[in-house]
């Protein structure tokens, strides 16, 4: 793992910069995942470091990489989302508020077990989007602003690049003895799932919504079928990964990569164009 400074520009900024406006939204909609869920992960993971054994080097180094790379996440994720303010979609912000209060909440009132649990269900789930992203949706990223493919493209490649971390840290925290543990591990999986796709679906509905308000009656039959052929093509390997995922031999490092994913990771600042 190592982490990375890529700069990007939007400031040629267009809300459907993909030419299929339902992913774009889609993606826009998930995009304000990261800017709010990644400083709760660096603080429990901030909390969780402290309680590692020191003589596990490894492990805190790892920890400490996460953190750095979960920050550039945010920021860029954050820088974005600004965009998407500011062109004409004022409702995200009050949705946003919601969600960030979810996880304040969760610092306040929930244990570190839980926390660690919800942030591995995550860090698991992520590996849907990642493989969807890389083999899934070329035909959706033909002629799209290479700037927002890239944000997507970096992000994803370092959420499989540090794929162990949530887990390792769990794993050694979690304090139940490994039956407990497993049925646990899965209750934070499922808790997340359903925490985090509430929030990015009602997102994506309200991003369309606005973009559908100027459309006639066909037009908008036309974008919700655009949109449920879309979210067919995302959930083609969820399957597959989620049986993974709760399996009790679940080891996040066997995961192959993506195609093309490797070029990401071996990209020393930006990442490579498609």
């Amino acid at each position: 793992m190592k982490v990375r400074f890529p700069k990007f520009d939007f400031s040629s900024f267009d809300p459907h910069w993909a030419p299929v406006g339902e992913f774009a939204q889609t993606f826009n909609a998930g995009s304000t995942v990261p800017a709010h869920i990644e400083p709760y992960l660096v603080k429990v993971m901030m909390r969780a470091r402290d309680l590692i054994d020191p003589e596990d080097t490894k492990l805190r180094s790892d920890v400490d990489i996460f953190i750095k790379q979960e920050m550039q996440h945010c920021k860029n994720h954050v820088a974005f989302n600004k965009r998407m303010h500011e062109s004409g979609y004022p409702g995200m912000v009050a949705r946003e508020a919601a969600y960030v209060d979810d996880y304040d909440r969760f610092l306040k009132e929930r244990s570190l077990r839980f926390n660690l649990a919800y942030c591995e269900g995550f860090e698991a789930m992520s590996s849907i989007a990642v493989t969807a992203l890389f083999e899934h949706v070329d035909d959706y990223l033909e002629s799209a602003n290479p700037e927002v493919v890239d944000l997507w493209r970096w992000h994803l490649a370092e959420e499989y690049e540090h794929r162990t971390v949530a887990h390792d840290v769990y794993s050694a925290l979690n304090g139940m003895n490994p039956v407990f543990a497993y049925f646990y591990r899965i209750f934070g999986f499922f808790y997340a799932v359903r925490h985090i796709g509430r929030f990015a679906a009602d997102m994506a509905d309200y991003l369309l919504s606005v973009d559908r308000k100027s459309m006639d009656e066909a037009q908008i039959r036309e974008s919700k079928s655009r949109e449920a052929a879309l979210k067919k093509a995302l959930g083609k390997s969820a399957l597959q990964h989620i049986l993974e995922i709760i399996s009790p031999f679940y080891k996040p490092d066997r995961r192959s990569a993506p195609k093309g994913l490797d070029r990401y990771l071996e990209a020393d600042a930006r990442p490579l164009a498609a």
